[in-house]
This record gives C-alpha cells, structure tokens and sequence, in this order.
C-alpha cells in the first residue's frame, strides 16, 4: 500500500490544486477516555501551522466533534476550514459560522434520548452535540458494553421510527443524529466548491470515516490512520504517530520546494 502513497507524492508535486482533508480523534490524536484531554501528538500541530501558512495546499479538518470542543485541543496560529459534528456545523477559514438546523420533531426526540439517559443514571458516557448525542463505550469492560447498547438501542430504535432521526456505530460508541448527512457529504460538498479537478487525501481511522474514503474521486488517496489494520475502503494503511509525522513531512517539502 506504500506504493500507491509514493505514486500520490509523485502526482501531488505537479499538482496545482493541493487538498489534505483530515479526521481529528485516532488520526491526528490519540483516544483518550478523558476526551477532552485528546490532544494532538506531538509535532503535529505545527506541521499543520506550516502547511497552512505556505498556503499552497488548501487543508480541511472534518471530525465527529463539536467544533466548541475541538478547537481548545487543536491550537492552530491560523485555523483551517472546520467541520464538526460528522459535517453538521462548520466554521470557514475567514470565522464564518453555520449549523445543519434541526425540525421541532428532532429536536424533541433528542431531549427524549437525553432524558432516558439521565434517568438511567448513564450521563458519564454522554456527549451532547449541536445536532446530535454520542454515548462512548471506550475503557469499559465488554459485558458493560454489551449492557450499555442493549439498552440504548431499544430507546434509539424506538426514537428513530417516530422523530426522524438515525444512529450509527463508530469506533468506540453509538449516535443519534439528524439523517442524510455524514463525512462523505462534506468530502462531495468540498470537491463541489473548487471549478477544476483537485488532487486530494484524506485521513482518518473510524467507521464513520468511511463514507469520505467511499466519496472521493478515484485520483485521490485515502489513508486509514491507526495502530492496526481493519478492513475498509481506505486504498492505503498508516500507524500514528510516526508514520503520521513522515506523511505531514513529505507533504511539507512538496510545498516548500515551489
């Protein structure tokens, strides 16, 4: 799979378009059980502080966070466009806000899914988002888990029918969110917005990253980014943190020699 990453750097040295869209928790940082101590691995932020200010790449984090959540751990001189919450909100380059809005009726099923899980005394697993709500299963033991989602998924299932909404796996929880849009939306609504053919790369390492490396045009390069292989629709395989560095690297001396 490290030849079809040398073929890429070969292309992207002639490229005049230059995007590198990345996923944040398992990709550019470690899990943490204490997700708000999920910070960067070291070198990584200023990598991307260089790539940004060389401007000859445009760069993108895409992430399953809230965008409130991700930028106190992601310290950046200049930020790139962001989007959170699996491409539910983003936030421009140049500071401009915007939020995929919810119906009466989502809105509802989710404070009715936030409740059962208050009232089950569950609320330590819980992340609440713009748009949506995760519960983590990360660090627990496996019979924790299996009783954690028998639960959930009988009040999800129920919420899913009658409020319009969805829940999906990714790696280490379950969400319940507004349907029809996911990371491979944003990864089509980002080529969309550029007149002529980019050459592209995106990185992540969750289920939910997916949908992006599905998404992207077949000149383009998709890394799974994690310690071990899984199957996925990914065309290559990296391990965090060096062999992250050594990507960032590279693509940082392409730009440096123009």
């Amino acid at each position: 799979m490290h030849d079809l990453i040398e073929n890429f750097f070969r292309r992207l040295s002639q490229a005049e378009c230059r995007l590198l869209l990345l996923d944040y928790d398992g990709t550019l940082a470690p899990f943490r059980i204490e997700r708000d101590q999920a910070f960067p691995y070291p070198g990584v932020e200023n990598r991307l502080n260089r790539i940004i200010s060389r401007e000859k790449t445009r760069l993108f984090i895409i992430s399953g966070r809230a965008i409130a959540d991700l930028k106190p751990l992601l310290k950046l001189k200049k930020y790139p466009e962001i989007w959170g919450s699996h491409g539910r909100e983003k936030l421009s380059a140049d500071g401009k806000y915007s939020l995929l809005e919810m119906d009466e009726e989502q809105k509802n099923g989710l404070e009715i899914a936030a409740n059962f899980i208050l009232e089950n005394n569950l609320n330590d697993y819980l992340e609440r988002k713009p748009v949506s709500l995760a519960i983590h299963f990360r660090g627990l033991e496996k019979n924790k888990i299996l009783e954690l989602k028998d639960k959930i998924t009988d009040n999800w299932n129920r919420l899913e029918r009658e409020y319009n909404l969805t829940y999906s796996k990714f790696d280490g929880g379950l969400e319940l969110k507004i349907p029809g849009f996911d990371k491979g939306s944003v990864v089509k609504n980002i080529l969309a917005g550029f007149s002529h053919p980019c050459l592209t790369a995106y990185l992540g390492d969750d289920l939910t990253d997916e949908d992006a490396f599905k998404a992207l045009p077949e000149t383009a390069l998709s890394i799974l980014v994690r310690p071990d292989f899984r199957e996925t629709a990914a065309t290559a395989w990296i391990k965090p943190p060096e062999e992250l560095i050594e990507f960032l690297d590279r693509w940082i001396k392409i730009d440096d020699t123009e």
